[in-house]
């Protein structure tokens, strides 16, 4: 695809998928009823207010697309990841319309919202961090979190495992993921950061309930401090934020 449509085309899409929520307003999680073994506050899931990051991450994308589009349309080093942001975006503009209907399915479109996202992510550009890999990895590690969160909900709730089980199984998962990812990474703290968030969420889930789950996810969030900080100093080294 020529690099200007592409560039067009990731900025549409950034707006679809932030406009999803409007056009699916009733979504509040999936319904425990969705399940075969209803999932009532399931200690995988997050605590509610941490799903106030999609706002950041939906204005942040569209800003940077913006940019994108009017003063990087042509160059090289963003058209490389364009293609899979914009597929990655495509599926995230119909998740929530998936997600009422089918939790399986949505788990499998969270799972290729993230493939895709992370193939952009390691394709970012070293330049304009601030408008291409920084909301890329804000969005790829959140996205990393949901989609362990997503496997640890269809495992407790078609009864393959108890909610505990399936909750230290896939949050221990969702931490070997970020870990392996921020670390090879190398950049891109904001990454991570997202992942932690995630994490601290799940804590604050569990400390009246499971206190297993919120110690491994608490612990869990301090071990990726480490990566994280090394991803900030490394970009402190490269120079500032351009």
């Amino acid at each position: 695809m020529a690099p200007k449509f592409t560039a067009y085309l990731a900025f549409l899409l950034a707006v679809a998928f932030a406009a999803s929520p409007f056009l699916v307003s009733d979504f509040s999680g999936f319904d425990p009823e969705q399940f075969p073994v209803p999932q009532e506050d399931p200690p995988v899931q997050p605590a509610g207010y941490a799903f106030s990051i999609w706002g950041v991450i939906y204005l942040w994308l569209i800003a940077g697309m913006v940019f994108g589009a009017l003063r990087r349309a042509d160059a090289a080093d963003w058209q490389a990841m364009r293609a899979p942001l914009c597929v990655s975006l495509g599926f995230g503009a119909i998740w929530l319309a998936v997600a009422v209907r089918s939790p399986v399915w949505a788990s499998i479109l969270i799972w290729a919202m993230l493939i895709s996202a992370l193939v952009a992510l390691y394709r970012a550009p070293a330049r304009d961090r601030l408008w291409a890999a920084y909301p890329l990895g804000l969005y790829a590690g959140w996205l990393s979190g949901a989609s362990c969160v997503s496997l640890g909900l269809l495992a407790a709730g078609y009864g393959w495992m108890d909610g505990p089980t399936a909750a230290l199984l896939f949050v221990f998962v969702a931490l070997v993921l970020a870990s392996a990812i921020q670390t090879t990474l190398r950049r891109t703290p904001t990454y991570g950061l997202a992942a932690i968030w995630a994490l601290v969420a799940i804590v604050v889930q569990n400390l009246s309930g499971d206190p297993v789950v919120a110690a491994l996810a608490g612990g869990g969030a301090g071990a990726l401090l480490v990566p994280v900080f090394k991803a900030w100093r490394a970009e402190r080294t490269r120079g500032k934020v351009a």
